[in-house]
């Protein structure tokens, strides 16, 4: 048996009010994939920075221990210095940097003359991104990638540390198929040579498929091996609860459109048309780079100038709209980048909440707090955020709570068509229900969504039709009885027949 190198004895943390962590063990060994499971809000990002010195030795109880020895880090530079690199859910790079230059931030290659090495900085990052297989070019700025090919460059650069504990909050949650099995792939490799790793995922295929051992956290404390049931304090039946869909008239229709890329010459989106129906679910897929968030947001009024193509909203034409027209008018967007785009971080709960619909709750200029607070409290209840009150900063809750709000958000300005990019992107079992139940609403009560998802499982389940766009084109549309996983692949690849072998 591999030796520990990690180990955590009765951790205690506790917050104003609450108790995020009750008496925790945990142990790592040396070459072993270790998964974390529980819903949101159980205390698996507490744990993390906790091991990764963001919560400083003093402001918790109990003990570490690494290779044996204690462990008191007072910052997370301590924790990288003893060999632990973490790989965050939410990304922290530089946009206005390049991928080298992003991978290497801090700890740059010199010169004898002491300055920085652009040079070598690319053909080290060009070295280290062919390693572990990412096909991205160290000369790209961070600003024109993809929220997944972000989240791979994060990856890069922490294995670029040569870490010995590897700690990957929710590493595919924003990457494709493919870039998932390149991602476990490494791991695998990495495992092989000795490193240890501390798995997050709510993918339970994932975990299964890469974990040697398995803890799950809930409200707080380590209970046993039985996931789903253990993550969320129940069982699940049916992981895609679809309602059957009763469509209705058309509401949203895209005509031959066509857009260029603001970032490069020439057209990224090209001859796209689609219908949606009231009470209908239309999912979008494709694979990385083909043009799915982009299609969203050229949609929203935010991405690309049109050059051909019509799009009319209810009957009417929608042409040069800004969003809060859009807004207006019926239709919303709920971001895959919640952090980005989605909410204000330093802000509370209720004021993000009201934001997309302040016009609603306005009278005289002036805002009528009172009803403000109880159509924030009753979206706030219906979702289950979980949060003392809508006084607590946003920016405090965990992924899944955050993207409650988003979807919360949206949900206010009470929309026709609702856009959801990715909208269970980093969220556990129990709360992915939640969202799908609020689509059912929706859907029930005649509102018409576009469902973009990177996860084929969760498209078939959640679609009534689905459209897989191939490099800024249809690939395919597929009626739900007709989709099956070897025929949407196919679709994204640009395939016209599915190829077995």
């Amino acid at each position: 048996m591999n030796s520990v190198v990690l180990r955590a004895e009765k951790i205690v943390k506790k917050f104003p009010g609450v108790v995020a962590l009750k008496d925790v063990s945990f142990d790592l060994r040396a070459g072993e994939i270790h998964a974390l499971c529980g819903e949101n809000g159980a205390g698996k990002s507490t744990l993390i920075k906790l091991l990764s010195g963001i919560y400083p030795h003093g402001s918790y109880e109990g003990d570490l221990f690494i290779n044996g020895q204690p462990a008191k880090f007072r910052s997370l530079a301590g924790a990288e210095r003893a060999g632990i690199a973490v790989i965050y859910q939410e990304l922290a790079l530089v946009n206005d940097m390049t991928v080298g230059e992003n991978i290497f931030l801090g700890s740059e290659p010199r010169t004898t003359g002491g300055l920085i090495d652009w040079h070598k900085v690319q053909r080290e990052a060009r070295l280290l991104l062919q390693k572990f297989k990412v096909e991205i070019d160290p000369g790209t700025p961070v600003a024109k990638l993809g929220v997944g090919q972000k989240q791979l460059v994060e990856i890069v650069k922490a294995l670029s540390k040569n870490s010995q504990i590897l700690i990957l909050d929710e590493p595919t949650a924003a990457l494709a198929e493919h870039e998932v099995l390149i991602l476990l792939e490494i791991l695998r490799d990495l495992r092989n040579r000795g490193i240890a790793s501390i798995y997050i995922s709510h993918k339970l295929d994932e975990v299964f498929a890469i974990s040697d051992r398995i803890t799950v956290l809930r409200d707080g404390s380590s209970v046993g091996t039985e996931i789903i049931r253990h993550m969320v304090g129940r069982g699940i039946i049916d992981l895609f609860p679809r309602h059957l869909a009763k469509p209705g008239a058309t509401v949203l229709e895209v005509e031959g459109v066509t857009v260029t890329n603001p970032h490069a010459r020439g057209n990224f989106l090209s001859d796209i048309s689609f219908s949606l129906r009231a009470g209908e679910v239309l999912g979008i897929g494709g694979l990385m780079g083909a043009g799915r968030t982009e299609l969203l947001m050229h949609l929203f009024g935010v991405w690309g100038g049109r050059q051909s193509g019509t799009v009319w909203l209810e009957g009417r034409e929608l042409r040069g709209c800004k969003p809060d027209e859009i807004i207006r008018r019926g239709m919303v967007l709920v971001s895959e980048d919640r952090r980005r785009y989605g909410l204000i971080l330093d802000k509370a709960i209720g004021f993000n909440l009201s934001l997309s619909s302040l016009r609603s709750l306005t009278s005289h200029h002036l805002i009528d707090r009172e009803v403000e607070f109880e159509r924030n409290n009753r979206v706030f209840q219906s979702l289950r955020v979980k949060a003392p009150t809508m006084e607590a900063l946003v920016g405090k809750l965990s992924g899944g709570n955050q993207q409650k709000v988003v979807v919360g958000r949206a949900l206010m300005t009470e929309p026709r068509v609702i856009f959801l990019d990715e909208p269970t992107r980093g969220i556990d079992v129990g709360a992915k229900l939640e969202i799908y139940e609020i689509i059912n609403q929706l859907t029930d009560a005649g509102k018409a969504v576009v469902l973009v998802s990177s996860e084929l499982p969760e498209l078939i389940g959640m679609s009534d039709r689905i459209l897989m766009l191939h490099k800024g084109r249809i690939g395919g549309e597929f009626s739900r009885a007709e989709a099956t996983p070897e025929k949407l692949l196919a679709a994204a690849m640009g395939q016209t027949e599915v190829q077995l072998t």
